[in-house]
């Protein structure tokens, strides 16, 4: 039985397949001193748009100095969804004195297409391995399943992939069985550890007889990660399946936790749930990446997906609630507002025909004595800020949710149940269309507003963050395709610079 080990490659999903050169090089020396025997280094890719690192182009003197530093074998990886039979010799003969094994990326409906691929790739003279994608979904393709024969002759290893972390061990049982009714080629297995059962999953496999199996440092890798090398290679060596110096691993184990830290793989809840049900782990990735998009609301889309629904619920449309504003007073979650809540309530008590906005529900008790007509944008988990917000205080107004139907699922706070409107659509722009901001300004919008006022989007200066930083990002987009059409100001201090700037303390009539 051989062991794979796909960091790079798989963990590249996390670091855009960029890593330092000192971490490569600490990872091809320790493993040089495991029991692991092919190291998978990347992919080798067509020109994509967009950046994309290193080792997903893997390009030629990469890969040659991979291997005069490696005393292992090494293997790319091609999608076979973007590469074809007349692509294989421009990607794969210049690197036929470095690359002992080539595996490609399948899904099921496409077996047929990949098995002329890897006939081409077979004939440069490569190990051909086909990562068969899908696994707990085999059952419904039966068109493929009565097409595996067919790798007979040109396929050296058939994988089994969990891509969605969702199969148990007797899945497993089955099927291999069911592989090895079809074929006699060498099997291997991909876990993915969704519902923590990459362990339990390639350990039943060792002992159902498999080939090789993939393990990554640390479970580095899409979504909620794979089975880890050093877990791995420590219960293989507490079954005496192996020999191994503790000192060697320890280095990467330390440097990839380091890495972990900062970009969080690993299995959660959503993931957990995605697993159970066999979703796409690419689309939860995504949406647990989005700062607003809480664990609650995430869930709730995968339980819809799950039932086949698109939203748990379509609601009126908020064009029936339009009012003759001119004016809207749009408020944003900066700490700002605490400073200048006794003033704007002053102000919006001179003003009781302008509307009132929450974009965020963390400044909405400073509004709680006001009498103007007062709006809540919710945007995945803000329902559920807005009722700890208020707690046991009553929350009067209305409610604004994106447009039918919402990727993230509907929730309403029980109070503003009957008191619950959906965009039409959004239409003055086509980005960031499920922030808070962009629900705001398309309520403007909508209600015809001439000038809209902005206090608490205080922005972000100095140090900040990476959500900080795109937050900042989508609000200056936004604020800069308002201002075309509407007039956009900002009436306490901020760093926006797509908005014109007032003072709230000209505008106080006493």
């Amino acid at each position: 039985m051989k062991i794979l080990d796909c960091t790079i490659r798989d963990g590249g999903y996390y670091t855009n397949w960029d890593f330092s050169d000192q971490l490569v090089n600490t990872y091809i020396k320790t493993f040089n001193d495991l029991p692991v025997d092919y190291l998978e280094v990347g992919y080798r890719s067509k020109p994509q748009k967009g950046y994309l690192g290193k080792y997903f182009y893997c390009p030629v003197p990469v890969l040659k100095e991979l291997k005069v530093k490696s005393n292992k074998k090494l293997a790319i990886i091609l999608n076979e969804k973007d590469v074809r039979a007349e692509d294989a010799e421009e990607l794969l003969a210049p690197i036929k004195n470095y690359v002992t094994m080539i595996r490609m990326a399948i899904d099921p409906k496409n077996f047929e297409r990949a098995l002329t691929l890897a006939q081409k790739v077979k004939e440069l003279g490569f190990e051909v391995a086909f990562n068969v994608m899908y696994m707990s979904t085999w059952k419904e393709e039966k068109g493929f399943l009565e097409l595996i024969p067919q790798v007979d002759g040109i396929v050296d290893y058939f994988y089994m992939v969990d891509s969605f972390g969702g199969v148990y061990p007797e899945d497993v049982r089955e099927t291999i069985a069911l592989v090895r009714s079809k074929t006699d080629i060498k099997l291997g297995f991909h876990g993915h550890n969704n519902l923590e059962m990459a362990l339990a999953n390639t350990l039943t496999a060792i002992q159902e007889g498999v080939d090789m199996v993939d393990a990554t440092i640390t479970g580095m890798g899409r979504g909620a990660g794979n089975l880890k090398t050093e877990l791995l290679l420590t219960v293989l060596q507490s079954h005496n399946k192996l020999n191994f110096d503790y000192n060697a691993l320890t280095k990467i184990v330390d440097d990839f936790t380091q890495l972990q830290n900062e970009y969080d793989w690993g299995t959660n809840l959503p993931y957990m749930v995605s697993g159970a049900n066999s979703l796409p782990q690419k689309q939860v990735m995504e949406w647990v990446s989005k700062r607003y998009y809480s664990f609650n609301s995430i869930i709730r889309a995968l339980n819809n997906q799950s039932q086949g629904r698109v939203d748990n619920k379509e609601l009126p449309k908020l064009e029936s609630q339009a009012k003759n504003y001119s004016k809207v007073l749009i408020v944003g979650g900066g700490p700002s507002i605490k400073e200048f809540s006794k003033t704007l309530e002053l102000y919006l008590n001179q003003n009781p025909d302008m509307l009132v906005i929450h974009a965020s529900s963390k400044n909405a008790l400073s509004f709680l004595n006001i009498k103007n007509e007062q709006l809540f944008c919710l945007v995945g988990n803000e329902g559920h800020r807005l009722e700890e917000v208020f707690g046991s205080k009553q929350i009067k107004g209305k409610c604004i949710l994106p447009p039918y139907p919402r990727t993230m699922g509907t929730f309403i706070p029980k109070a503003l149940m009957t008191n619950a409107y959906e965009l039409k659509e959004i239409n003055f722009t086509e980005k960031y269309v499920d922030s808070h901001t962009a629900i705001a300004l398309q309520t403007a919008v909508d209600f015809r507003i001439t000038n809209i006022q902005l206090v608490g989007y205080d922005g972000y200066h100095g140090n900040i963050s990476k959500n900080e930083h795109d937050l900042f990002i989508e609000n200056e987009y936004m604020f800069e395709k308002m201002r075309n059409k509407i007039y956009v100001s900002s009436l306490t201090p901020t760093y926006y610079k797509n908005v014109d700037h007032q003072s709230i303390f000209a505008l106080i009539n006493e």
